[in-house]
């Protein structure tokens, strides 16, 4: 399983943010993944992070469907890969109705049939090909010539039956948030790896993220991680699959212990068949450096 690091745009400063890119490759982690929120452009930061760092896999977790039409998303995903040296893989999701409809002022419908529309038009726009698609929620005509540039890998959210079935046939995998590695395991991969089967495509990735913390006092970073983060639990997609795992929250899928437990928890998504970690320190900024300095090598 490949070890990441995932980081918020919102939560620092540009030079910040690549100052901790280029923490995370030096100890050994083969990835960065920034997430999408009112905040810099997520292709642009990851871009730039892979530009910093040679050779080091660099994505969006995840940059948001309904505020790029395919086209112009795919000139910006060609032109990240290109910038990043080919190391750049696009993470795409429809987000959320409230926010999708309140930000973009666009209506919020059919979000698989979007998600598929929209992949059918996209990939082979990034492979340079002409599109002439009209589909139920967009169109896409058109061709971009970008001379040496190569189409990256494209993940999407997935968390229910439609969409994994969307990724399978339609993506290079799936790119998880607020998912515990037991659902991984009995639910996620079989029902992603056979639709990626009967499409006649590849085995697809399963990039799958953790809030970790090495404490003494996991009790108080999990309370505190309920007051910071329990508005998720909100959001109709997320609430979905907490139901599904019998958790009432985001909280209680925090990795928290000493290096033995943390260690331990890691291993559960390699077992359950996650090809990637990506990494969230949380806690105090003693305990995050603690985390951080664990998974160094």
């Amino acid at each position: 399983m490949k070890l990441g690091i995932a980081l918020a745009t919102g939560s620092a400063d540009l030079d910040t943010l690549m100052e901790q890119v280029g923490a995370a490759r030096r100890a050994g982690f083969e990835s960065a993944f920034f997430n999408q929120y009112a905040s810099l452009d997520a292709i642009s930061v990851a871009a730039l992070a892979g530009r910093l760092n040679p050779g080091m896999e660099v994505g969006t977790a995840v940059s948001i469907t309904y505020a790029r039409h395919p086209y112009a998303m795919a000139e910006q995903a060609l032109a990240a890969n290109a910038i990043s040296g080919g190391t750049f893989t696009l993470g795409l999701g429809p987000s959320h109705k409230h926010l999708v409809e309140a930000m973009y002022g666009v209506p919020y419908e059919r979000p698989a049939v979007h998600v598929r529309e929209y992949l059918t038009a996209l990939r082979p726009l990034l492979r340079g090909e002409p599109v002439d698609f009209q589909g139920e929620t967009l169109s896409v005509t058109g061709q971009i010539p970008a001379p040496g540039a190569e189409p990256p890998p494209v993940l999407i959210s997935a968390l229910g039956p439609v969409m994994l079935r969307v990724a399978g046939e339609l993506a290079d995998g799936t790119i998880l948030t607020w998912v515990g590695a037991p659902l991984i395991g009995d639910y996620i991969v079989p029902r992603i790896t056979a639709a990626a089967e009967a499409a006649g495509r590849p085995a697809p990735r399963v990039v799958a993220s953790a809030m970790v913390c090495i404490t003494s006092d996991p009790d108080r970073v999990r309370g505190e991680l309920q007051a910071q983060m329990g508005f998720t639990g909100d959001f109709a997609a997320y609430r979905a699959v907490l139901d599904r795992q019998g958790l009432s929250g985001v909280h209680e899928l925090l990795i928290a212990g000493d290096e033995s437990d943390v260690e331990k928890g890691v291993e559960r998504f390699a077992s359950a068949g996650a090809t990637d970690l990506a990494i969230i320190p949380m806690g105090t900024p003693e305990e995050q450096a603690r985390t951080f300095a664990f998974f160094s090598r």
